[in-house]
């Protein structure tokens, strides 16, 4: 099986967190339930082609909605990456989503 960055690298998270946090050069992402941290920080550096110095990964538990005593709507669980790039990097495809 090949190698593709992009099915670990899933989507990006565009929240006002990771708008602050893309000032100092982090940049979050959803990754694939099987991705580790070298695999995250290589398809970063392929797709977007800068330097990776450090991935952080959560693990985001499923939640429930209610509907009066009811737990009804179950979100799926996903895994995140926080990505830290070199001193002065930033990815421009990102920038003001």
């Amino acid at each position: 099986m090949e190698w593709n960055p992009y099915k670990i690298i899933l989507k990006p998270i565009d929240t006002e967190k990771s708008r602050q946090a893309s000032d100092l050069g982090q940049y979050t992402f959803v990754v694939d339930r099987q991705a580790n941290k070298v695999e995250v920080a290589l398809a970063v550096t392929d797709i977007f082609d800068v330097d990776v110095t450090r991935v952080r990964i959560i693990n985001q538990a499923p939640k429930f909605g209610h509907w009066g005593r009811k737990r009804v709507r179950r979100k799926a669980a996903f895994k995140k990456a926080i990505v830290t790039l070199a001193a002065g990097q930033k990815i421009e495809a990102l920038e003001g989503v």
